[in-house]
C-alpha cells in the first residue's frame, strides 16, 4: 500500500487556543485550514502518521527516528501544560525505515532514552509534532506514530530518505499519512523572531508556488542565498516528503498562508495525479553540474581554497605545487587570509591569520583552507561527501592600522582588539553584526578581554572572494 495523504503543516504553538489565549484569532485562516486537514485525515483513517519535525532531538550527522513507546509530550514550555499527548510508536515501520536507510548508506539513528541519556535529555513529542497532531486529534486518534527529526544532510540525501520511507510503507502494507512539519520564513517583519529580510517573502512566494506546481526540480533550484536568508525551518521536511512522492506526478493545493507574526505559515495538501518518471536521476544530474561548476570557479582564490581542502581530504596529501591558474598577485604578495566554510548557510569552519605567516597569499590560502576544514575546534572534520554542500569564501586582509571607535564601520572594516598578549579579530560585514558596539563586544569576547578592561583597536579592510 502506498502513502494515502501528504501535507505540509506549520507548527506555531500560538495557533492552539490554550497557548494563544485569543491571539490565535489573528491567524484564523491557519487554524481553519489545520482543522480542515484534521477532518481530511480522519476520513483517510490511517494506521500510522509519519511526521518529520525540525524540533526533536537533532543530530548534526544523522536523521533521528524516535524509538520509545509510547511517545509523550506536553506544551508546558508554552504555558499550556494541560495540552499533553501520549501516542503509540509504530515500531515495525520505524524499524523498517531504519533497516532500509542503513542499507542505502543514509545516516540514521534510533533515538531512545538510553542513547539520549548521555546528552541529559529524553525522547519526547516536540511542538513540531504536537501542534499538527493537536488538530488531527480533534477528529481522529486511532493511529500510531513514526516521529522523525531531520538532520542537516545534503538535499539529495534527504530526498532519498523520503523515497526509503515510501518503500518501507509499501513493504509493510500499512495505510499511512505523511506530514512535513515546518514553518516558512521567520524574517517577514522587523518584529518577528529574526530581523526582516526581503528574501523571506521571496522564499515563501517561490517555495509555495513550486509546491503547487509539483515542481521538484524548481524546489531544489531555489537560489541558495535566498534559502539561507529566509530563516525557515520547513524546507528539509518538505525535501523528505518530496522523496516519498518520487515516481509520481503531483500538484499542491494551498489551503492557506499567513505571515501575521513575522513567520510564514503555509498549509498545502498534495494530490497525486499519475505515475511519472523519476526525478532522482535529474536531481543527481544537477548535482554533478554543481560539482563541475564549483571545481572550476573563475575566482582563483576560492578555487584554490576548495582544491586545497579537497585534495587533502581525498588523498591525505597537500597540493605539491601552486596550480597554474593562480595569479601573479597571489604568488607574489603576502597578506593575512581567512578561509570560511559554510554548509547550507551555517558556518562549518573558519581559520585565518591576522598577518601573513607564509611566503604568499596562495600559500596562506592553501594552508588555511585545510585548517578550516580539519582543525577548527568548534566543528568536527569535514568529510569528503560534505564538500559539494559547502561554500568557500576567502577574505584577504589589508594591513591593519590603529583606529578609534568613531572611525569604525562594521560593514566596511574588520577590527583587531588587543590588551597585553590578548588579541581578538572580527571580520567585516558579518550577518547579525550591525553596530560598532556589537563588533567590539564580540572581538573582545574572542580575545578574552573583560568588560572595563582597556584595549587598543586596529581596523582593516578585506577583499572578499566567494563562490558563484
Amino acid at each position: 500500500m502506498t502513502i494515502q495523504g501528504f501535507y505540509l503543516m506549520p507548527h506555531p504553538p500560538i495557533v492552539i487556543p490554550e497557548v494563544g489565549r485569543g491571539e490565535e484569532e489573528k491567524i484564523s485562516a491557519t487554524s481553519d485550514s489545520m482543522y480542515k486537514v484534521g477532518e481530511e485525515i480522519a476520513r483517510l483513517a490511517p494506521d500510522t502518521i509519519v511526521i518529520v519535525s525540525p524540533h526533536g532531538t537533532m543530530f548534526g550527522d544523522a536523521i533521528a527516528l524516535a524509538y520509545e513507546d509510547p511517545l509523550r509530550g506536553s506544551l508546558k514550555d508554552f504555558r499550556a501544560h494541560q495540552v499533553s499527548m501520549e501516542i503509540a510508536t509504530d515500531k515495525a515501520l520505524t524499524n523498517k525505515i531504519f533497516e532500509l536507510a542503513s542499507e542505502e548508506g543514509i545516516p540514521v539513528v534510533m533515538a531512545d532514552n538510553r542513547l539520549l541519556s548521555s546528552y541529559n535529555i529524553t525522547v519526547k513529542l516536540d511542538h513540531g509534532v504536537m501542534v499538527p497532531l493537536y488538530f488531527i486529534n480533534k477528529y481522529y486518534s486511532n493511529y500510531k506514530l513514526v516521529h522523525i527529526t531531520y538532520a542537516p544532510l545534503g538535499d539529495i540525501e534527504l530526498y532519498k530518505f523520503g523515497e526509503i520511507i515510501s518503500k518501507a510503507v509499501k513493504e509493510l502494507g500499512e495505510k499511512v499519512v505523511f506530514i512535513a512539519s515546518g514553518d516558512l520564513s521567520h524574517r517577514l517583519k522587523d518584529d518577528g523572531p529574526y530581523d526582516y529580510h526581503p528574501h523571506g517573502e521571496k522564499f515563501d512566494r517561490e517555495f509555495l508556488q513550486l509546491l503547487q506546481q509539483g515542481d521538484v526540480l524548481g524546489v531544489f533550484n531555489i537560489d541558495r542565498e535566498t534559502v539561507c536568508d529566509a530563516g525557515e525551518c520547513g524546507r528539509r521536511s518538505v525535501l523528505i516528503m518530496l522523496g516519498a512522492l518520487e515516481g509520481f506526478k503531483f500538484n499542491g493545493d494551498l489551503l492557506s498562508y499567513e505571515g501575521t507574526f513575522g513567520v510564514g505559515y503555509g498549509i498545502v495538501r498534495f494530490n497525486i495525479l499519475s505515475e511519472g518518471g523519476s526525478k532522482l536521476a535529474e536531481l543527481e544530474g544537477l548535482r554533478r553540474e554543481a560539482h563541475n561548476k564549483k571545481h572550476n570557479q573563475r575566482d582563483s582564490y576560492v578555487r584554490l581554497a576548495r582544491q586545497s581542502l579537497t585534495t587533502y581530504i581525498t588523498t591525505g596529501r597537500e597540493l605539491e605545487e601552486v596550480p597554474e591558474y593562480v595569479t601573479a598577485e597571489m604568488r607574489e604578495k603576502k597578506r593575512g587570509v581567512f578561509v570560511s566554510l559554510k554548509k547550507y548557510g551555517e558556518l562549518r569552519g573558519c581559520i585565518g591569520t591576522f598577518l601573513p605567516t607564509t611566503g604568499s597569499i596562495a600559500e596562506e590560502i592553501m594552508r588555511n583552507a585545510i585548517e578550516a576544514g580539519l582543525n577548527d575546534p568548534r566543528f568536527g572534520e569535514v568529510e569528503e561527501e560534505e564538500l559539494l554542500d559547502i561554500d568557500f569564501s576567502v577574505d584577504v586582509l589589508e594591513e591593519p592600522v590603529p583606529a578609534q571607535r568613531p572611525e569604525l564601520d562594521p560593514k566596511r572594516y574588520g577590527v583587531i582588539v588587543s590588551s597585553g598578549r590578548k588579541r581578538g579579530l572580527l571580520l567585516p560585514d558579518l550577518e547579525g553584526v550591525d553596530t560598532v558596539d556589537e563588533q567590539l563586544s564580540i572581538a573582545c569576547q574572542k580575545a578574552g578581554i573583560r568588560a572595563g578592561e582597556d584595549y587598543t583597536i586596529e581596523k582593516f579592510e578585506v577583499v572578499r572572494h566567494t563562490e558563484e
